[in-house]
This record gives C-alpha cells, sequence and structure tokens, in this order.
C-alpha cells in the first residue's frame, strides 16, 4: 500500500507512493481542501490541469448537507463531484470540537448542535466511519479529540485517552467495510512530549495503513510546533505514511518534510486568496522574500493593495495556465475591487497551483539530495 522509493542522505525526508482505490499517489503530496465536496472557486476539470494528485472532503459538512443518502444514490462522493483520482475525508472531529458551545463530548461520542438548523446530532466513532465508507472514499480519518491549543495537562491526556478508545471502535467498522478505503488514526498529546509518545505508542499498536499528526494547528506556539515534530515524526512508523493535518504555510512544509512527513492539506491556499493575497515564487532579491531551499525563494502580495491598480505585468508569468500567464495584476485588483468572482478563480488557481509546484520541487529536490 505505501513503498518508500528514496530516503534523503541528508535529512529524515523520503519519497514514497501511496497506493489507493482510485489511483496511486506520489509523495510527500498536498491535498487541496474541497470540505463541501468542492475547491471554493474552481472545477475539479482545472484541478486536474494543476496536476492535483488527490483532494480532501469533510465528513461533518457532507453529513449535514446534502446527506450521505443523496450522495450514496448519485454513486458515492467521485460520481458526485466529478472526480476519478483518490479523495481523503476528514472525520468530522476537528469541526465538532471546534463547536465549543455547542458541542458536549460523551464516553460514546459527541452531541453537538448543527450550524445549519441547530437540530441535535450523535457522531460516534463507529458513525463516523459507517459516514466515510458510504462516501467511497479512499482513506478515512477515525474520530479523535483535538484538545485546544492551550489545553493542560489533565485534559490532553484525557483527550488521549478517549481518542484510542474511539480509534479501536473505528478500526472493527472499518474492518467488517471495504477494505481498499485505508483507516489512518490520529496521534494527538499537544506540546507534551511524554504524552505525545504514549498516544504515538497506543495508536500505532493498532497496526493501521496510516498514521496522522493532529493538534499542532490549533493555536499551539510555532516554535513549539517545530519542535513536537522535530522530536515525534522520526518515532512514527518507518513504513507508513504520516499526515500533518492543517499545516501550513511554505517554510512549514518544507520542515515538515525535512522531519518525515508525507502528507499535507491546509486552507491556507484557498482561504488567502479570498483576501487578494497570492504565493509566488521569486528572486532572493526581491523584498520580503522567503527562503524554502535550494535558493527556492517565495514571496506573497496583497493584490487588492493600490499599488497594484496600474501594475500590467502578468498575475504570473511563469505560470502553466493561460488565464495567469495573460491576465494582468492590475486585471486582478480591478476584480477584486469590484467583487467579480472572476477574481476568487484566478487567485485561487494561483495559490494552488503554487503549492502543487512546491511539493513537485520538494521531490525533485529529495530526488537529487539536494533538499
Amino acid at each position: 500500500m505505501f513503498k518508500i522509493k528514496q530516503k534523503s542522505k541528508k535529512t529524515q525526508a523520503r519519497l514514497g507512493q501511496l497506493k489507493t482505490w482510485h489511483g496511486e499517489i506520489k509523495t510527500p503530496f498536498f491535498m487541496p481542501i474541497a470540505t463541501k465536496a468542492a475547491v471554493k472557486n474552481i472545477s475539479t476539470d482545472e484541478l486536474e490541469k494543476l496536476g492535483t494528485q488527490i483532494i480532501l472532503a469533510n465528513t461533518y459538512h457532507l453529513y449535514l448537507q446534502p446527506g450521505k443518502q443523496i450522495i450514496k444514490k448519485h454513486g458515492g462522493i467521485h460520481e458526485f463531484l466529478n472526480w476519478s483520482k483518490p479523495i481523503l475525508s476528514d472525520s468530522g472531529g476537528y469541526q465538532v470540537f471546534s463547536l465549543a458551545k455547542i458541542r458536549k463530548i460523551k464516553p460514546d461520542g459527541v452531541e453537538f448542535q448543527s450550524h445549519l438548523d441547530g437540530s441535535k446530532h450523535l457522531l460516534t466513532p463507529v458513525k463516523s466511519i459507517k459516514i466515510q465508507q458510504s462516501l467511497g472514499v479512499d482513506i478515512m480519518m477515525a474520530l479523535d479529540v483535538c484538545p485546544a491549543g492551550n489545553a493542560d495537562f489533565a485534559a490532553v491526556r484525557q483527550a488521549n485517552e478517549i481518542t484510542y478508545d474511539w480509534l479501536k471502535k473505528c478500526k472493527q467498522q472499518w474492518l467488517k467495510g471495504n477494505k481498499k478505503q485505508l483507516l489512518f488514526g490520529i496521534m494527538q498529546g499537544s506540546t507534551f512530549k511524554n504524552l505525545r509518545d504514549e498516544s504515538l505508542g497506543k495508536i500505532s499498536s493498532l497496526d493501521l495503513p496510516g498514521y496522522a499528526i493532529g493538534g499542532l494547528a490549533v493555536g499551539e506556539p510555532r516554535d513549539k510546533m517545530y519542535e513536537i515534530l522535530q522530536y515525534i515524526t522520526p518515532k512514527m512508523p518507518i513504513n507508513k505514511p504520516r499526515y500533518l493535518m492543517g499545516l501550513g504555510r511554505p517554510e512549514e512544509i518544507v520542515f515538515a518534510v525535512k522531519q518525515g512527513v508525507d502528507m499535507f492539506d491546509c486552507v491556507i491556499p484557498t482561504r488567502e486568496a479570498r483576501h487578494g493575497r497570492l504565493y509566488q515564487f521569486c528572486a532572493q532579491s526581491e523584498k520580503d522574500s522567503i527562503e524554502l531551499f535550494d535558493n527556492l525563494f517565495y514571496k506573497t502580495l496583497i493584490v487588492k493593495n493600490n499599488q497594484y491598480k496600474e501594475n500590467f505585468e502578468p498575475i504570473n508569468q511563469a505560470s502553466n495556465l493561460e488565464l495567469l500567464n495573460t491576465h494582468s495584476k492590475a486585471y486582478l485588483h480591478h476584480l477584486f475591487k469590484t467583487q467579480e468572482g472572476l477574481g476568487l478563480r484566478l487567485a485561487t488557481l494561483n495559490n494552488l497551483e503554487f503549492y502543487l509546484e512546491l511539493m513537485r520541487e520538494i521531490r525533485q529536490a529529495i530526488k537529487a539530495n539536494n533538499l
């Protein structure tokens, strides 16, 4: 299911190949987020043109709307959104736990009120997996408890215990279904190293197809995040894919790859596109450039700012997309000022192309031992 093709001679980074129900994926990789069965503002055809290998959907949102029955009648989530490549589904745990005022954690699951209509629901580990099995995704995430970034030791330990108990139930349900669907467990522990060790030991004992690092993108200080990643990632099972959930900025992804992480997702490229922030590779000499590795630098620019009102340079001269290397920054500035939807689409295409190209550059650098 997962093969390591090459290990770096300089870091913990590795090249791999993850075999899933709907295709093989080269690692390390980044997943654009299709929370509600759509990556905001762009189509699956455009995702294909960008070279996207896999996308991420969300169990919580799809369970509430349109509901698993509608998607099942449509032939599964791949048919529903017209995407033939792999899909990973988050369990919905993070979304539920972010609803702090309208949810309650119980031993058998989490009770919450829908953010849509206030209706009450109980999401159990078994129910979460059943929903994901019904969707027909390639990779399912186990339901876990994600403690807040500032949670104390006792709260984090309790979250670990519940997460492990729920994971055992998730595995039991997974074994009853289609084995082509892969189940990943989620390690918690916040910034407490001993609790990270404890959580990793328990979840890895269940011998699942893959493991995720949770709870490092929910408010923890960045220096602590780096410290925990450097500490715990090399201890994870070497022959299983490692997934860092919800992170991050380009330099954070590079750092995590160097620790041996294989899989990433983050809202940054699509969310910041909606605010007019563009990510682009650049020369070291350009203002506010940030180094990634091997003379690779990037910058961000806010295209809504007035300095781009008369900037007639292409949005991205180096882009493989005609839309980005023919339309100007001045035009994109105009689209944002007039609130035209095309502006959101162009900015999103720019940022996703950047993130996916970054992963290709990373894979190439590992192969050449330049990372």
